[in-house]
């Protein structure tokens, strides 16, 4: 059964300024309930059926639409246009409105929707998580739900991972929005308040995901407690003020999210934060003085490590010793306790953050880079004084210290579109936690034409430098002796540009890209796939460049991808390979690791790393030790999310206990 979906308006069901979905208030158990129901119960056998069903059905209409004038096809747009706004979204009504969108873009952009594109789009208006292959076209694939969701009345937002990308695809569709009859805004970081309110305004929105939730955030801030549809209506008779005139956003209606895993899993383990910022300069001195402290204590006697959950721990001589130091404190240290958490926070920062793998420095600031995009993050900082610690590290101008104003979570705030929906290359790994957060299925839909990528035989060394070699003599062989472009994955800027000086030692031209690089991605992604062209570069994950193969370069085999080291979550992995191969394109993988490799080190069990290494290489060990460590992995990052929204949920409540959300 099609799953319709008819917004009114004004939104008079919503108990607020404007329309969202009100919180599940669900249990740990009952996400746990939902979880299983969704690995073991729910139905999908039929979604492929239906699919194909519905795809038939706009083939058959689009013939009719071609034999029409460009006239023709705007009257049929002001038809279905009223249609839907009458009946909602239909399946009759929404076959016609892709079939019309298909022909649209056809004659405006040169690219007609592939039959799993359609498809695509198909899961995405009935609010699932369309898992398409990379270079399968999601970006055009999200036309048909946004433009058809906006035809029917419904304020659509398409989130993605960065402004650039947000900017970029607004621009690209907008002839075919506008020729639909729809209006198209794009946010981006410097947009003033009435600028992001037009923008928001507009039938389909582009925004990163950060936008709208630091947006959301902010109109919670202005509205305060946010009142009730019927106390604004009082106060709007008593004092003749509307209150929703200062908000930004006017509602979460529909929301179609770009790499849905991405920011509804990887990002969810940190909440959205708005914060107002205090003078730092006089506590300078403090974080000195912790750092001194924390460098005169021994690992092992002194304290632990926990790598698994990036913590410190002092054991109990540590205590000791960091009480008999505490009168090295200034008054301004505060307390005992404050000063013990202070070393305790210097230790986090002298052990457990290295430049240029958590941070990099530019321009005499610490910018945190994103361990799952590789991009840098110049809006975020740490919390508790960590932030402020990391910059008296590396000899930075102190940033004045955060005090939190207001926080969502990923979890409640995308639980709060009336409709959500999602597309990724890389969702089925984590459609359990989908469904029992979000209620989101994932449906998988087929590649446009068979994959000719191949997997070539994982190499485990002993250690970092004999990967090092290895992925050198593999770039060697592939670029500079069969021409092939290669791109290489590496985990972090230290790694990336450790690689880059030793195939530049090497002789090997190469581009790379990483943090440092990073407005740069979209030319160096363009260029990874011509003849003989090396690429290094940090995590792939929503890049949204394609890598496009040059002339000839199909026939040498197609790209070659070396993954340096596996990702704590194997998505990550596979979004990395799917970057060859696109479209039924020839291509190839290789996964060169190392035994001292930081997910090895930290997730592996310790029986696993002891076993010695056999002579032959054993395909079997070595897909045991990655897929041991990586579920150990995944599993302690789940539980990082859970406790994440577990506690969100706890504030909240006690918040609301004592009169205020």
């Amino acid at each position: 059964m099609f799953n319709s979906f008819t917004p009114q308006f004004p939104p008079r069901w919503a108990n607020g300024p404007y329309a969202e979905r009100a919180d599940a208030n669900e249990t740990p158990a009952d996400r746990w309930l939902a979880a299983a129901y969704s690995r073991w119960l729910m139905p999908s056998r039929l979604f492929k059926r239906q699919a194909g069903r519905f795809a038939d059905r706009v083939d058959s209409l689009e013939r009719e639409f071609k034999r029409k004038s460009d006239a023709g096809l705007a009257l049929d747009v002001a038809i279905l246009s009223a249609r839907l706004r009458r009946h909602g979204l239909q399946e009759q009504p929404v076959a016609e409105a892709f079939a019309l969108a298909r022909e649209l873009s056809a004659r405006l952009l040169g690219k007609r929707h592939y039959r799993v594109q359609v498809i695509g789009g198909w899961a995405m208006i009935q609010g699932r998580v369309a898992e398409m292959d990379t270079g399968e076209g999601k970006t055009l694939a999200a036309t048909l739900p946004a433009a058809v969701a906006a035809m029917a009345g419904i304020p659509t937002h398409i989130l993605t991972v960065n402004d650039y990308l947000a900017k970029r695809d607004a621009e690209e569709m907008a002839p075919l929005y506008h020729a639909m009859g729809c209006s198209v805004g794009v946010i981006h970081a410097d947009l003033t308040p009435e600028q992001r309110r037009l923008a928001y305004a507009a039938d389909i929105t582009y925004c990163t995901n950060k936008d709208i939730g630091f947006d959301y955030l902010r109109d919670r801030i202005s509205l305060k407690d946010w009142p009730s549809e019927s106390r604004m209506t009082v106060s709007s008779m008593v004092n003749g003020l509307d209150q929703t005139q200062g908000l930004v956003l006017r509602g979460l209606y529909f929301g179609i999210v770009d790499e849905a895993d991405s920011i509804l899993i990887d990002e969810a383990r940190t909440p959205l934060i708005i914060s107002a910022t205090s003078t730092g300069g006089e506590n300078q001195g403090v974080y000195l003085q912790a750092l001194a402290i924390g460098r005169q204590l021994q690992m092992g006697e002194d304290f632990e490590i926990l790598p698994e959950d990036r913590s410190v721990r002092l054991t109990g001589r540590g205590k000791a010793r960091v009480a008999s130091m505490l009168h090295q404190f200034s008054e301004q240290a505060g307390p005992a306790v404050a000063r013990m958490d202070k070393v305790v926070q210097a230790l986090s920062a002298l052990h457990l953050y290295e430049k240029d793998k958590q941070y990099i420095v530019v321009d005499g600031t610490v910018q945190i880079v994103d361990e799952f995009t590789g991009r840098v993050m110049p809006d975020r900082s740490w919390e508790q004084g960590l932030h402020q610690l990391i910059e008296a590290k590396e000899g930075c101008e102190l940033t004045g210290q955060r005090k939190t104003l207001a926080r969502i979570t990923y979890q409640r705030l995308f639980c709060r579109y009336l409709r959500l929906a999602g597309m990724t290359g890389t969702a089925s790994e984590v459609a359990d936690e989908l469904w029992a957060v979000y209620r989101l299925k994932v449906s998988h839909i087929p590649p446009h034409r068979p994959r000719q990528r191949k997997k070539l035989p994982t190499r485990r060394l002993r250690n970092r430098s004999e990967k090092w070699q290895a992925v050198v003599e593999s770039v060697c062989e592939q670029a500079m002796q069969k021409g092939r472009p290669v791109l290489v994955g590496t985990r972090s800027v230290e790694a990336s540009e450790e690689l880059s000086q030793r195939l530049t030692q090497a002789g090997i031209e190469h581009q790379v890209l990483n943090a440092r690089q990073d407005s740069e991605e979209a030319s160096l992604i363009a260029q990874a796939g011509q003849r003989g062209i090396v690429t290094v570069a940090t995590n792939m994950a929503g890049r949204g460049t394609d890598i496009k193969l040059g002339e000839g370069v199909a026939e040498l085999g197609g790209l070659h991808v070396i993954l340096t080291e596996f990702h704590e979550s194997g998505r990550i992995d596979r979004q990395l390979f799917g970057r060859s191969g696109r479209q039924g394109d020839p291509g190839s993988h290789q996964s060169i690791v190392a035994e001292d490799d930081e997910l090895f080190k930290v997730f592996l069990p310790s029986w696993a790393r002891h076993l010695p290494m056999p002579r032959r290489q054993s395909a079997w060990a070595n897909w045991l030790w990655r897929v041991l460590a990586q579920s150990r992995a995944e599993s302690h990052h789940a539980g990082i999310r859970k406790q994440t929204l577990d506690m969100d949920q706890r504030i909240d409540h006690m918040l609301s206990f004592a009169g205020k959300e």
